[in-house]
């Protein structure tokens, strides 16, 4: 690749020994998508990290309108849709050495993600902005903008200092305006696992599982962040969201950071935080999940309205076509009432979705 340092236009030559496939080109970034990240439909010997050309794959990875026909034939109301290429919560963007056009690009991801994405889904598709994440005051400004549009979801680094930017706790109050946006406009804050671009390090020459066994570590060390933080105290709106998470590991860290209140003054928590830190989860803190029983049956102990069931389409962890099976174990553990719940209306809450006026789940 050469590109004119005039235009910034890249030209390509052919060459290598690898495989054919489709490229996405951002300044000196050149990357293709991985087929882990696109493998609905593929037979499941297909989970690599190798790339796939968008011939190849379904194109309801793409797609919106086949994206409604997966979701219909997976019995599939709705779904919110995370950035791939340009990563969970716009790294790519952050990274780049241009953040004027970043900006622009930031914009027009947004207004593509609300006009041509979800806007002819009839509701089904809920849009998913995201933010210049190096300036926190464009941040808030593109919140409200998008806000303005019907948009009430922004995806977040799950560990923003992780991307050299600064922390939740910055005693300055870097992200204040970002999450003073989001409260006031009931701007739900999705984090993705992996946004913070680091997952658990596992040992040398450890199997692939290890790793994948532990995705959920960053979700759960960022969840006793917030809850330690006083933000939640500060912005009695905010809503967080964590995607892909699971929810088996709740339990647990509520109860831990409930004990750690009653050592307040050597856990260092903040003075606006006057009661254990548990009670700031009901109608704030959702954790979603695609596959996980012990967090079904200890539902009671995270709150059963704070729990979002989640397909990972297209990913490989998903659950597509056959989430129904899923659906048939946690029916199996719950009530008519709680499975409605898990399944439908704490989303519909989470994010002030209405019933559907069209498709078929029209009027309920």
């Amino acid at each position: 690749m050469v590109t004119d340092p005039a235009t910034q236009m890249p030209t390509f030559t052919k060459g290598g020994d690898g495989p054919m496939t489709d490229w996405w080109v951002y300044e000196d970034l050149a990357k293709p998508m991985g087929k882990v990240s696109a493998v609905a439909g593929l037979p499941l010997d297909n989970l690599t990290n190798e790339p796939i050309a968008y011939s190849e794959m379904r194109p309801g990875c793409y797609d919106p309108m086949a994206r409604l026909a997966d979701m219909d034939l997976n019995w599939t109301e709705r779904s919110l849709c995370f950035p791939n290429v340009a990563r969970f919560c716009g790294q790519m963007f952050l990274e780049a050495k241009d953040h004027d056009l970043a900006l622009k690009c930031v914009r027009a991801y947004n207004d593509w993600m609300i006009d041509d994405w979800c806007g002819p889904s009839g509701g089904r598709l809920i849009p998913l902005c995201i933010t210049p994440l190096w300036d926190a005051q464009l941040s808030a400004d593109e919140v409200y903008r998008n806000a303005a549009r019907g948009c009430r979801a922004v995806t977040f680094s799950e560990m923003p200092h992780f991307l050299n930017l600064p922390s939740i706790h910055d005693p300055d109050g870097y992200w204040d305006p970002f999450f003073a946006a989001c409260n006031e406009t009931d701007t739900v804050i999705n984090m993705h696992i992996g946004s913070g671009s680091r997952m658990a390090e596992n040992s040398p020459f450890a199997p692939r599982g290890a790793h994948l066994a532990m995705t959920f570590n960053m979700a759960q060390l960022s969840m006793a962040e917030w809850l330690t933080s006083g933000l939640l105290a500060r912005f009695p709106e905010l809503k967080l969201a964590y995607s892909e998470s699971q929810i088996g590991w709740m339990p647990f860290l509520l109860e831990r950071l409930d004990n750690l209140f009653l050592e307040k003054s050597y856990a260092e928590l903040p003075a606006v935080i006057d009661r254990p830190l548990s009670h700031y989860v009901p109608g704030r803190v959702y954790g979603c999940f695609f596959d996980d029983q012990t967090g079904v049956r200890n539902r009671e102990s995270i709150g059963v309205t704070q729990i979002c069931f989640e397909t990972d389409y297209p990913h490989q962890d998903s659950t597509w076509p056959n989430s129904h099976l899923v659906v048939k174990k946690i029916q199996d553990e719950v009530s008519p009432k709680e499975l409605e719940m898990i399944l439908r209306t704490n989303a519909m809450d989470l994010f002030g979705l209405e019933p559907l006026t069209t498709g078929p789940a029209a009027g309920k």
